[in-house]
C-alpha cells in the first residue's frame, strides 16, 4: 500500500515527489519545471500534448481511494480520497459520502466530520492549508512497523538459535568431559588387564624357569655322582689290567666283580625342552584370546524366536540364520506374536537394562532391516518402521543405499558396501548405536528413553526369482 501511495506522488518525468505540481487539464500532473522544460524541447514540433501519452506505463491520475480497512472507526457510507489538486496546491484528503458528494463549508471546515476519526484533517480539494501528507506517513509507518515486526521475529529466531547453540556448546563440553572419562576408564581397564596378564605370564615364565633349572641341577648332581663312580670303576679295571703277574692277576679277578658293583651306570638322560614356544609364536593373538573372556560386551550369541517369524521366513536349526523362502508359506500357527505382513522376526531375548552388543552378517544382500523393536510393538498388518511405532532400525534399500528409519529417513554416509553390522545397546543410557563391524566405524545413533523391554529385530527382505537378495541374515557369534 505504501509503495502504491508513493507512486501516486511521483512526477512521471523526474520520478521524484512533485515540486510545484501543475495539471494540463487532463487530470495529469507534473512538476512545473519538468513539464516546462519538456515543452521547450518540443517547441520545434509546434505542439504541446499530454506527456502521459508517452508514459502509458505510469499511473494516469493522482487520485487514490484509501481502503476502509485502514480506518476501522470510519462510519459506514463515508469514503476518503487522497488527491493532488491543481496548480501548486498541497496534496490533500477529500471526504465523501458514498453515492452523494459531500462538501465542507468554508466557515466550518469540521462540519459533518465523522466521529472517532482521529488525527486526520478533512478538507475539500479547493482548500490549501491542511496536511494530507500525514496519510502518506501513516502508510509508510505501517510498512515500517511490518518491517520492524519481521526484524523482531528474526531477532527472536536468532536469539532462540543462539540459545540452542550455547546449550549445545555446554552439552558438548560436558559430554566431551564424560567421554574422556569413559575412554580413559575403557583403556585403563585394558591396560590393567594387560598388566595383569603380563604379570601372570612373567610369573608363569619364572615358575617354568625355576622348575626347569631345578630339574637340570638335580640331574647335574646325580650324573656327577655317577660319573665319579664310573671313573672309580675304570681306574680299578686299569689297575687290574696293568698287573703283570698272572697269579696275582687271576687272584684279583675273583674280587673284581664285587669291587665294580655300583660303579657302572647307563646314561639314560632324558632332556625336556624348555617351553619357549609357550612365550613366542603369535604372542599378541594368544594374549588377545586370553583377554577376550574378560572384555565386555563382546558379540553375543543371540538366537531368533521362531514364534515371531513371518510364515515365509526360514530359520536354521540353531535359530541364528534367517532367509526368505520363495516357496509357499509354511503351515505355521498364527498368534499375536507372529508378523503376518512384514517379513520379520525378533530375537528370543528381551532387554530391559544393561549393555549389549551383537553382530549381523549382511554380505551379498540388496535389502534388509536390522535394529530393535519394543516387545509390545504391533506385529500385524503393514507396519511403519519408525521410532514412534516402537522400531529403531537402519535399512539397506535399492541395492546400495543405507538409511536410518527416522521420520523422515536419514541417509547414512556409507562408502563401501557393508558385510557385517554391529549393534550396540546401552539401555540405561538410552543409546542404540550401529557400526560397520569390520572396522567399527560409526553408522548412526538413536537416543531414546526406552519405555519397556526391547527385542532385536531382523528382516532379510524379500528375495527375487532373478537371484537378488537370496542370501540370509546371520547372527555372527565369536567363539574363542
Amino acid at each position: 500500500m505504501a509503495c502504491s501511495l508513493k507512486d501516486e506522488l511521483l512526477c512521471s518525468i523526474c520520478l521524484s515527489i512533485y515540486q510545484d505540481p501543475v495539471s494540463l487539464g487532463c487530470e495529469h500532473y507534473f512538476c512545473r519545471r519538468c513539464i516546462t522544460e519538456h515543452w521547450v524541447r518540443q517547441e520545434a514540433e509546434g505542439a504541446r500534448g499530454c506527456l502521459k501519452k508517452s508514459y502509458s506505463a505510469l499511473q494516469a491520475q493522482l487520485k487514490y481511494h484509501l481502503p476502509r480497512e485502514a480506518f476501522p472507526d470510519l462510519p459506514s457510507g463515508i469514503a476518503l480520497t487522497l488527491q493532488v489538486p491543481l496548480l501548486g496546491s498541497d496534496p490533500g484528503i477529500v471526504i465523501e459520502k458514498l453515492g452523494t458528494p459531500h462538501h465542507c463549508t468554508d466557515g466550518d471546515p469540521e462540519a459533518e466530520r465523522p466521529r472517532n476519526l482521529p488525527k486526520i484533517t478533512l478538507q475539500c480539494s479547493h482548500h490549501r492549508s491542511w496536511q494530507a501528507l500525514y496519510i502518506g506517513a501513516f502508510y509508510f509507518q505501517r510498512e515500517l512497523k511490518e518491517q520492524l515486526q519481521a526484524l523482531q521475529d528474526s531477532e527472536r529466531e536468532h536469539t532462540e538459535a543462539l540459545q540452542l547453540l550455547k546449550r549445545q556448546l555446554a552439552e558438548t563440553k560436558s559430554s566431551t568431559k564424560s567421554l574422556r572419562t569413559t575412554i580413559g576408564e575403557a583403556f585403563e581397564r585394558l591396560h590393567r588387564l594387560l598388566r595383569e596378564r603380563q604379570k601372570a605370564m612373567l610369573e608363569e615364565l619364572e615358575a617354568d624357569t625355576a622348575r626347569t633349572l631345578t630339574d637340570i641341577e638335580q640331574k647335574v648332581q646325580r650324573y656327577s655322582q655317577q660319573l665319579r663312580k664310573v671313573q672309580e670303576g675304570a681306574q680299578i679295571l686299569q689297575e687290574r689290567l696293568a698287573e703283570t703277574d698272572r697269579h696275582t692277576f687271576l687272584a684279583g679277578v675273583a674280587s673284581l666283580s664285587e669291587r665294580l658293583k655300583g660303579k657302572i651306570h647307563e646314561t639314560n638322560l632324558t632332556y625336556e625342552d624348555f617351553p619357549t614356544s609357550k612365550y613366542t609364536g603369535p604372542l599378541q593373538y594368544t594374549i588377545w584370546k586370553s583377554l577376550f573372556q574378560d572384555i565386555h560386551p563382546v558379540p553375543a550369541a543371540l538366537t531368533l524366536d521362531p514364534g515371531t517369524a513371518h510364515q515365509r521366513l526360514i530359520l536354521s536349526d540353531d535359530c541364528t540364520i534367517v532367509a526368505y523362502g520363495n516357496l509357499h508359506p509354511q503351515p505355521l500357527q498364527d498368534s499375536p506374536k507372529r508378523f503376518d505382513v512384514e517379513v520379520s522376526v525378533l530375537g528370543s531375548e528381551a532387554f530391559s537394562g544393561g549393555v549389549h552388543y551383537w553382530e549381523v552378517v549382511v554380505a551379498e544382500k540388496t535389502q534388509w532391516v536390522i535394529g530393535l523393536a519394543h516387545e509390545a510393538a504391533s506385529r500385524k498388518g503393514s507396519i511403519q518402521i519408525q521410532p514412534s511405532r516402537g522400531f529403531y532400525c537402519i535399512v539397506m534399500h535399492d541395492g546400495n543405499q543405507y538409511s536410518a528409519c527416522t521420520e523422515p529417513w536419514t541417509r547414512l554416509n556409507v562408502r563401501d558396501k557393508l558385510d557385517k553390522v554391529g549393534v550396540f545397546l546401552d539401555y540405561d543410557q538410552g543409546l542404540l548405536i550401529f557400526y560397520n563391524a569390520d572396522d567399527m566405524s560409526w553408522l548412526y545413533t538413536f537416543r531414546e528413553k526406552f519405555p519397556g523391554k526391547l527385542c532385536s529385530y531382523f528382516s532379510p527382505g524379500q528375495s527375487h526369482a532373478n537371484g537378488k537378495n537370496v542370501q540370509p541374515l546371520r547372527i555372527n557369534t565369536v567363539r574363542i
